[in-house]
C-alpha cells in the first residue's frame, strides 16, 4: 500500500512537489478506450518512475528527491565509507513475493522543470500509441463535413461520449466490480472489498471506501474544499477570534507549551498562532496553544482486523523545518491488551531504532480491553479502556502536534496523577507532575536529582485510584524530553526517529509490566551464584591486596560468593590484558575461587586503545582489520579519550562483524583468565573529550535542544553526533549504544562460558534486562544516595532490570561504620548486592568496617541466603512470565492509595516486604503495614501489625504477609558461607496462614547454571497449599533433584496443638507460645512425592 493514498489539490504559492492530473491525461488514454486498470498501472508505474527523474520507487515510503530517505542497511554489503541503500524502480507485476505494486493514488511528482513536461513522449510512447487517433478522425470528418454545426455536433457528442466513459469509470462501478477487483490484486487476502471504517464518531460519510488506492473512489471535491476552507480559516484569525480562544484556557495546569526553546516573547509567541499571558503558576508557561490548534487535518482512513491507518494532511507550518507533509497513524491491534500507535512521515523513510527487536506478531483478539477513537474533525486520538469507559489516553486536540525533521511533539491527558518511570534518573519513586521535565538522554553524570544519567527508559506506569493501570512506551532512540503537567498531562519532545509507543492495559500494575517485557524481552535467567553477595573496589592496587580482603571477609564468616576486579586489574587500563606485575597470579586466584565454589567478575569498557605499537595490541590490529571501529565524518576510526594512555576508539556493536570480534576478544582472554562474568563501564558511551581528540564536530543545528544538556550540547563527554555507525550517525544510535554491546556481550560470553553469565551494564535502554543487570553507577556515600537508592531500583523493576542494586555503602566519598551498616542491613536484600567504592576513598568491605559492621552484615546476609530459593523462584518468573522480583507495595495493594508514594520499603515477591532504617542517628523507622492480612516478623515469627504504621527496629525489618508458603534454606552454624554450600543443605518451609487460615507458595528448581534447563524440562516445579490446618504439594514438574524439607514452620498459631501427621503417619513438634510459632522438625520429607501434613488443636481456633 503506497504511502500516499491521497493528495488534494495546493495553492499555487505553495511548492510542493506533487500534482493532481486527470484520469485521460495521467494515462494519454482515449476516454473511449476499454482500459483495463491492472494493465494500466504498470503504465502508471512506468510513467512516475520516468516522471521522478528515475528515483521513484512502486510501493516505497521514498519519494525521489529527498534525502531524507537514505537509510542504512543493516544487511547489506558495506564499505569503509558505509554504502547506503538506494531506491530503485519495480514495475507492477515484477515484484517480490514479499511486496505488492500499488495502485494508482492519484498523484504525480511534477516535471523537473519546464523542458520535462513537453517532452514525455518519447519516454513512454509505448503507452501513447493511440493518442492521436480521436484528433485524427475529427480532422478528416472536418474536411468532408464542413460547417460550424457538424463541428459543434461531433464536439457535443464527443463530451457526452467522453462523461459516460469516465463517468463509469471514476465513480460509476458496483460493489461487484470493485469485488473482482479487489480479488484480482490482493489474491491471499480478504476477498471482499474495503468497508466503510466504523470509529466512535463517524468519519466524512461522503467517502466511499472500496478501494484505498484508487482516487476515483473518493470524493475529492468536497476534501479539498473543507480543507482550504479550514487552513484559511486557521491562518487568518482575528485578534478578536484569538483572544477568545486562548480565554477558553483559564487554568495554568491546561497550558501546553507552544515555545519550549529559550528566548520566547510575546512576538515569537503570537507568530505561533499561540497564545501569550503570564502564569501565576510556577513553571507554567507563558506561551501556550490555543484550543483547536490543528497542525494536521485528517485526510483518509482504512481498517482491517489487524488495526487501522490514519493519514493527515498539514495545515500550516509550525514553525520547525522539514515539517512532515503528510502524516500516517498506525494503529496495530497486537493482542488484546498490548496497542501499538505509530506516527510516521508517510512520504519519507525515517530513522527507527533497531533495538530492541521487537516481534511483530499479532495474537488472535478474543477479548480486547481497549478501543482507539478517532474524530475526523480534529487531530489525534483517543484511547479507551472498555471495562470501564476511562480514557487512559486523550492525544485528540491536546496541545500542539508537531511532527518535523528533528523535532517531534505529542501531548496526551492521563486519567490520574500517580504515574512512575521515565528514567534513568535519581528522584522519588512517584513522579513529580508539577511541571517537571526530564531529559532522557545516556550520560556518564553521577546520580544526581532530576539529571539524565546513564540509561534512557521512556516507559511509564500509571495508577488509578481504583487500582487500574496501563503502561505507555515510546520506543525511540533519539535525545527525548518528558514534561509532566499538573493537568494531568505528558508531553513528548524527541529531535528525530519517529513516534513509535505501545500501550499497555494492564490492568493490575503487574500485568502492564508482564505486558511490557512481551514487548522488549523478558528478563534473562540469572545463574544462582549471582544471587549471592559480591564484593569489590576500584583499584584494590594489587592481587595480593584482593586476596587478602577476600580471605579476611570469608574468614569473618560473611556470607559471600563473587570477587570483582575494577580497571586496575589490566595493563595499562586496556582491555583484554592483566597487569602482569600486580596481578601476575590473577590466573591462579580465579581457579582458586572456583574451588573455593565462588565466582569471578572484571571490568571491560567498550573503549580500546588506538596508542599501542602495531601487531603489539590485538583488540585494537583486529578491530582494524574487521573495520568494527565507529567512523569520523571523513570515514576514518573516531578518536576520543578514556582510561587508556592516550587515545580510545570505540568498536561499532551494530557492525555485521562487531559479535564476531567481540567474542574472539572474549575467547582469547577466558583462555587466560578464566572468569564468570563481565561488568561493561563506561558505555553510553563515555569519553573524557566533548567530542574528538582531533578535528572537531560537526555543528548539531537543533530545532529544540533538549532541557537538561550540558553547554557543549549531545556531544558532551561522549562522541560527536555525526558519528557514523554502520546502523546509521551516532546521533540516532547514541542512546542504544550501552545496549547494542550488552547484546554482544551476551552472545560472547555464552558461547565462550557455555553456561550462565552475569552481565551488569552501566548504560541500558528498553530491552537490556533481557540480557543483563544493572548498578545505580557511581552514587555517593551520603545518607540521601542511601534513601535514593530504593527508588531506584523500583524504577528499574518497571524497565524489566530486575537484577538491579546500588554500590552498598557508597561508591564516592568515605562512609561511616553507622551509614554502611544501615546500607548494608538494606542491600543485603537488593537483587543485586554488592559492596564497592572508589580508588579514592577508603576500604568499606565489612571487615574492614569494624566488629558492628561486620555482625550487622553477617545476619542479613545470613538471611538473604536463607531465602534465595524464593529469589531465584522469583527471578525464573520474571524470566518466564515477565514479572518482578523487587516490586513497589502497590503492586500487591493497588487499591490503597496509602501505599502509592511510599518508596523507603519495598516488597520482595507478593509477600516479603523490606524496611530500612536510613536516617542518621535512627535505631528504628517507621513502617507502613497494609492490610487486611498479619504481618510477621520473619525472623522469629512474632506478629508486627495488620493494616497501621508501627515503628520497627533493626531486627523487624523483614516481614512476611499472611498467605505465604517459603521455602528456604538455611546455611550452616560455622564456616565460610556460599551458594554451593547452601544449594545442598535441607529445606525449610515457612508456612504463614492469612487471616482465612489459607496460604500458598512455589518453588523453582535446577542445577542454577546450565543455559536451558527450563527449555530442556531439567527442572522441578513445586507448589505449595495451606487450607486452615492442611498443608500439602503439588508437584507440576519434576525434573531435577531438590533436596529434602527437614523442617516446617508454622507462624500464627494461636492455640496448642494436639497431634501432627505426616503422610498419615504421626510425628513429634514443639510450639513456642511466645510467638506463637509452630514447629515440625526432623521430617526429612523428600518432595519428589506429594506429601500431605495435619494438625489438630487442643481447642477450636478463632479465625485472625
Amino acid at each position: 500500500m503506497p504511502k500516499i493514498p491521497y493528495k488534494t489539490e495546493k495553492n499555487e504559492e505553495e511548492n510542493e512537489d506533487y500534482e493532481i492530473v486527470s484520469f485521460e491525461d495521467f494515462c494519454d488514454k482515449s476516454p473511449t478506450v476499454n482500459v483495463d486498470l491492472l494493465t494500466l498501472n504498470d503504465n502508471i508505474n512506468y510513467r512516475l518512475h520516468y516522471e521522478s527523474g528515475k528515483d521513484f520507487k512502486s510501493g516505497s515510503n521514498e519519494p525521489a528527491g529527498t534525502s531524507a530517505s537514505i537509510e542504512t542497511a543493516l544487511d547489506a554489503p558495506q564499505s569503509n565509507s558505509h554504502q547506503r541503500k538506494r531506491p530503485s524502480f519495480t514495475p507492477f507485476g515484477k515484484i517480490g513475493k514479499s511486496r505488492r505494486g500499488s495502485l494508482f493514488s492519484g498523484v504525480i511528482p511534477k516535471p523537473k522543470n519546464e523542458s520535462d513536461s513537453g517532452h514525455r513522449e518519447h519516454r513512454y510512447e509505448r503507452f501513447s500509441q493511440k493518442q492521436g487517433r480521436c484528433k485524427n478522425i475529427l480532422e478528416q470528418l472536418g474536411s468532408l463535413l464542413p460547417g460550424m454545426l457538424v463541428g459543434g455536433l461531433l464536439c457535443a457528442l464527443g463530451i457526452a461520449t467522453w462523461w459516460a466513459v469516465a463517468g463509469a469509470l471514476a465513480g460509476g462501478w458496483g460493489d461487484d466490480h470493485y469485488r473482482r477487483l479487489w480479488e484480482r490484486v490482493h489474491p491471499e487476502e480478504v476477498k471482499k472489498p474495503l468497508t466503510p471504517l466504523t470509529l466512535e464518531k463517524p468519519v466524512i460519510t461522503e467517502y466511499r471506501y472500496h478501494d484505498h488506492n484508487n482516487l476515483s473512489t473518493k470524493n475529492r471535491g468536497n476534501l479539498t474544499t473543507n480543507k482550504k476552507d479550514v487552513k484559511k480559516a486557521f491562518m487568518e484569525r482575528s485578534p478578536e477570534v484569538m483572544k477568545e480562544l486562548c480565554a477558553r484556557i483559564v487554568n495554568d495546569n491546561m497550558r501546553f507549551d507552544c515555545y519550549p526553546q529559550d528566548g520566547a516573547s510575546e512576538e515569537a509567541c503570537v507568530k505561533r498562532g499561540c497564545c501569550w499571558k503570564p502564569a501565576t503558576t510556577q513553571n507554567a508557561p507563558y506561551c501556550f496553544y490555543p484550543p483547536q490548534y490543528e497542525s494536521y487535518q485528517f485526510t483518509n482512513s482504512t481498517e482491517n482486523k489487524h488495526g487501522m491507518s490514519v493519514y493527515y494532511t498539514r495545515s500550516f507550518d509550525t514553525g520547525y523545518p522539514g515539517q512532515f507533509a503528510i502524516a500516517r497513524i498506525d494503529f496495530n491491534y497486537l493482542s488484546d491488551d498490548i496497542l501499538q500507535v505509530k506516527i510516521t512521515d508517510a512520504e519519507n523513510k525515517r530513522f527507527e531504532s533497531p533495538y530492541p527487536e521487537v516481534p511483530m506478531v499479532f495474537r488472535p483478539l478474543l477479548n480486547m480491553k481497549y478501543r482507539v477513537q478517532v474524530d475526523s474533525s480534529v487531530v489525534g486520538f483517543k484511547v479507551i479502556r472498555n471495562s470501564d469507559n476511562v480514557t487512559i489516553w486523550d492525544a485528540q486536540n491536546v496541545g500542539g502536534l508537531v511532527l518535523s525533521d528533528k523535532f517531534l511533539q505529542l501531548s496526551t491527558v492521563l486519567p490520574t496523577n500517580y504515574t512512575y518511570g521515565f528514567g534513568e534518573k535519581q528522584s522519588r519513586f512517584l513522579n513529580d507532575m508539577r511541571w517537571q521535565t526530564h531529559t532522557l538522554f545516556n550520560s556518564d553524570t553521577p546520580p544526581t536529582e532530576n539529571v539524565n544519567l546513564y540509561g534512557t527508559h521512556p516507559f511509564y506506569l500509571a495508577l488509578e485510584s481504583n487500582g487500574n493501570s496501563h503502561g505507555v512506551f515510546l520506543l525511540n532512540s533519539n535525545a527525548i524530553d518528558i514534561v509532566l503537567q499538573p493537568t494531568p498531562a505528558i508531553t513528548y519532545r524527541t529531535i528525530g526517529g519517529i513516534l513509535n509507543f505501545y500501550i499497555m492495559l494492564g490492568p493490575t500494575p503487574q500485568q502492564v509490566i508482564t505486558q511490557y517485557t512481551e514487548v522488549i524481552g523478558k528478563p534473562f535467567m540469572p545463574p544462582y551464584w549471582s544471587l549471592g553477595f559480591h564484593l569489590c573496589k576500584y583499584n584494590y592496587g594489587s592481587l595480593n591486596v584482593t586476596r587478602d580482603v577476600w580471605q579476611k571477609n570469608r574468614d569473618a564468616e560473611i556470607p559471600f560468593d563473587v570477587q570483582w576486579n575494577d580497571l586496575d586489574y589490566m595493563s595499562k587500563a586496556n582491555d583484554f590484558t592483566y597487569d602482569h606485575d600486580k596481578y601476575a597470579e590473577l590466573p591462579q586466584f580465579v581457579r582458586q575461587l572456583h574451588g573455593a565454589g565462588m565466582h569471578y567478575v572484571l571490568l571491560i569498557d567498550p573503549g580500546v586503545s588506538a596508542s599501542e605499537n602495531p601487531g603489539e595490541y590485538p583488540p585494537f590490529d583486529r578491530g582494524l582489520e574487521m573495520n568494527v571501529f565507529i567512523k569520523n565524518s571523513t570515514d576514518q576510526p573516531f578518536v576520543g579519550k578514556v582510561w587508556n594512555r592516550k587515545t580510545t576508539v570505540w568498536p561499532d556493536f551494530t557492525h555485521p562483524n562487531s559479535t564476531a570480534y567481540w567474542k574472539e576478544m572474549f575467547a582469547d582472554f577466558h583462555k587466560l583468565i578464566p572468569f564468570d562474568g563481565a561488568w561493561i563501564d563506561m558505555n553510553e558511551p563515555s569519553n573524557f573529550l566533548s567530542g574528538p581528540m582531533f578535528g572537531q564536530c560537526l555543528p548539531e543545528q537543533l530545532s529544540y535542544s533538549p532541557r537538561q544538556l550540558a553547554p557543549e550540547g549531545l556531544r558532551h563527554k561522549t562522541l560527536c553526533m555525526d558519528a557514523a555507525q554502520y546502523a546509521g550517525s551516532h546521533y540516532d544510535l547514541h542512546n542504544v549504544y550501552g545496549l547494542s554491546e550488552t547484546v554482544a556481550t551476551h552472545t560472547a560470553m555464552t558461547e565462550v562460558v557455555g553456561k550462565r553469565s552475569l552481565i551488569i551494564s552501566r548504560s541500558s535502554f528498553p530491552g537490556s534486562g533481557h540480557y543483563a543487570g544493572h548498578w545505580s553507577g557511581d552514587v555517593f556515600s551520603r545518607w540521601h544516595d542511601l534513601r535514593a537508592s530504593v527508588p531506584q531500583l523500583l524504577s528499574m523493576s518497571l524497565f524489566g532490570i530486575p537484577m538491579m542494586g546500588a554500590d552498598i555503602c557508597g561508591f564516592m566519598g568515605d562512609t561511616t561504620p553507622e551509614l554502611c551498616l544501615r546500607w548494608m542491613q538494606l542491600g543485603a536484600f537488593y537483587p543485586f548486592s554488592r559492596n564497592h567504592n572508589s580508588d579514592t576513598s577508603k576500604p568499606q568491605d565489612p571487615v574492614s568496617m569494624g566488629e558492628a559492621v561486620v555482625s550487622a552484615s553477617r545476619s542479613a546476609l545470613r538471611l538473604r541466603y536463607a531465602l534465595l530459593p524464593v529469589y531465584y523462584t522469583l527471578f525464573w518468573r520474571a524470566n518466564v512470565l515477565g514479572q518482578t522480583v523487587a516490586r513497589p507495595l502497590f503492586f500487591s495493594f493497588p487499591r490503597n492509595q496509602k501505599v502509592y508514594d511510599i518508596d523507603e520499603q519495598f516488597m520482595i515477591g507478593d509477600h516479603l516486604m523490606v524496611t530500612g532504617i536510613m536516617q542518621e542517628g535512627a535505631n528504628t523507622t517507621s513502617a507502613y503495614f497494609p492490610g487486611p492480612n498479619p504481618w510477621y516478623n520473619v525472623r522469629d515469627g512474632r506478629l508486627l501489625a495488620t493494616d497501621t504504621w508501627k515503628v520497627v527496629g533493626e531486627n523487624e525489618t523483614v516481614a512476611v504477609k499472611g498467605g505465604a508458603i517459603l521455602p528456604m534454606q538455611e546455611a550452616s552454624e560455622k564456616g565460610p558461607v556460599n551458594t554451593a554450600n547452601t544449594r545442598s543443605r535441607p529445606l525449610q518451609l515457612l508456612v504463614v496462614p492469612d487471616r482465612a487460615g489459607v496460604g500458598s507458595g512455589e518453588l523453582y528448581w535446577d542445577d542454577g547454571e546450565s543455559l536451558n534447563s527450563y527449555e530442556e524440562k531439567k527442572y522441578s516445579y513445586i507448589v505449595f497449599k495451606l487450607k486452615d490446618n492442611e498443608l500439602f504439594s503439588k508437584i507440576h514438574w519434576w525434573g531435577w533433584g531438590v533436596p529434602v524439607v527437614n523442617t516446617i514452620r508454622v507462624y500464627g498459631q494461636n492455640y496448642p496443638v494436639n497431634t501432627i501427621t505426616i503422610n498419615n503417619d504421626s510425628t513429634h513438634f514443639t510450639q513456642d507460645t511466645h510467638n506463637k510459632v509452630l514447629t515440625i522438625p526432623d521430617i526429612s520429607l523428600s518432595l519428589d512425592k506429594e506429601f500431605y501434613v495435619k494438625w489438630t488443636y487442643k481447642k477450636m481456633v478463632p479465625k485472625i
